[in-house]
This record gives C-alpha cells, sequence and structure tokens, in this order.
C-alpha cells in the first residue's frame, strides 16, 4: 500500500484559502498527481486543502471523502501559571491580561532540545507542553482514527507495526497540513511528534510518499520513499513558498520570527 500526504498551497490562512501563488503551485501540483496513479482521494475539511486538492480533482475527474481528523492538528497549549512555558514560548501576545494560547510544537529549540522527553518515543506524553494542553487526547484521537481508516484497506495495528489482514496495492492521497502530517508520521514511525514538527519542513504543496513493506508475512511497516518533494514547483519555475518556516539568520527582518 502507498500512502500520500500533500501539504496544501501557499495558505491566506485569515481566509483559510489559497494566495495567488497557492494556485499557481495546486496547478502545478495537478500535472503531477494526475500521473501518479492515486486509486483514493482524503481531504481536511479545512477550505485551503480542499482548494488545493479541487485542481487535482478537476485534473483527474476524481472525488475526494472528507475527514475532520485531517484538519490542521488543533491542540494548544496554554503557558499561563507555567514560568518554565512562558520562556518556551516568547514574546506570547496577552489578551486581557492573560497570555494567549500557542501551537503545541511552537516553542523555541533552546527550550525543548535541553529536554530529553520531547525526543523520547512515549515520554513526550508526561512533558509540560503535554501536561498544559490537549496534546495527548487530541493525537490519540487522530491516530486512533488513522489507524480505523487502514485497517479498513486491511492493515491492523499490532504494537508499533501492523498485521496484513488483506494486501492491497492501492494509493490513497490525502490533501491535508503540516502539522498533522508530522503526527500520523510519528504514529508510523513509532517516534516523538516533536522530532518531526521541529526536524522536517514540508513546503506549500509538497508531496510526502510512504509506502508498506513485508519483508516477513503478515508484518508490515511503513517507510518513507520521499518527504516534501517539490520538483514539480521546480520544473514549473515556481520558487516554493516560505510559509512555515522560520528565519534562515536571526538579522533577516523580513523573515518569519
Amino acid at each position: 500500500m502507498k500512502l500520500v500526504l500533500i501539504r496544501h498551497g501557499d495558505p491566506d490562512y485569515v481566509n483559510d484559502t489559497l494566495t495567488a501563488k497557492g494556485r499557481m503551485e495546486a496547478s502545478l501540483l495537478a500535472e503531477r498527481t494526475a500521473r501518479m496513479q492515486i486509486d483514493d482521494f482524503y481531504v481536511s475539511p479545512l477550505g485551503r486543502a480542499r482548494d488545493t486538492a479541487a485542481y487535482t480533482l478537476q485534473k483527474t475527474g476524481g472525488s475526494a471523502v472528507m475527514f475532520p481528523w485531517l484538519e490542521e492538528f488543533p491542540s494548544q497549549v496554554d503557558i499561563n501559571g507555567s514560568e518554565e512555558l512562558i520562556r518556551a514560548f516568547p514574546n506570547t501576545e496577552k489578551e486581557s491580561g492573560r497570555y494567549r494560547k500557542r501551537i503545541v510544537w511552537d516553542m523555541v529549540p533552546a527550550y525543548w532540545t535541553e529536554h530529553p522527553e520531547y525526543f523520547h518515543p512515549t515520554d513526550w506524553k508526561m512533558s509540560q507542553v503535554a501536561k498544559h494542553s490537549d496534546l495527548v487526547e487530541l493525537y490519540t484521537r487522530v491516530t486512533g482514527e488513522f489507524d480505523q481508516w487502514l485497517a479498513n484497506y486491511g492493515y491492523v495495528r499490532e504494537g508499533d507495526h501492523y498485521r496484513v489482514e488483506r494486501e492491497s496495492r492501492r494509493t490513497a492521497a490525502f490533501f491535508c497540513h503540516f502539522g498533522v502530517s508530522c503526527v500520523l508520521m510519528a504514529h508510523l514511525f513509532g517516534v516523538s511528534p516533536f522530532v518531526l514538527w521541529h526536524s522536517l519542513m514540508m513546503a506549500p504543496s509538497s508531496v510526502t510518499e510512504l509506502v508498506t513493506e513485508e519483508r516477513e508475512k503478515g508484518c508490515a511497516f511503513f517507510r518513507a520513499t520521499r518527504i516534501g518533494d517539490i520538483s514539480h514547483l521546480y520544473a514549473g519555475g515556481e520558487e516554493p513558498s516560505f510559509a512555515g518556516r522560520f528565519c534562515e539568520i536571526f538579522s533577516d527582518q523580513q523573515q518569519r520570527h
């Protein structure tokens, strides 16, 4: 079985759609996905993912099933009352005298890299961020839905691998988001999602491909054949979007800090 994770194009977050650049990216992406022999399409309920998928669906004549759990991973951390987390999430704005909630993976590297629990396959669930958020609850819900979906294709979770009840050569594509893609990959690989959230960058419209390997009969594991591939953008002469990245050098005030 092959699983394709596709991040939406350059986003207009305010209106939950795509920018003009994002629509160009989605158009170039469609030229590529149309040649990938994708059998099944699934899409996040958020507009930027649906608008990205629309180009491919129009090109292929396909249709997509919408899964609520494919939305951008919604977990947020409440740093109020925790001096440690206030330092971990600097420059957090206040509203009515209280710090606003932050995306769980947006802490600075100087914090999370010095706390080994964020690297550990399971101890991250007992981290300060986890204790002050709904992270574990949402992670469990999303990965549970994902495993149920895989079971419908014949791959049943058993420990940290999958028991093959029915072989499949189908290719399924998820049009979704960076954060939730890292959650799904962390679950498949048995690693902390914080490692992927902070170590990977999958640019808008990028393609990540995972394929099952069944080296022993009835026992499958997913392996990545490409992560964050944007060769369709380079082929079309389109520079990748910066969305999701932080400044390459701190003195560059034009880039996100």
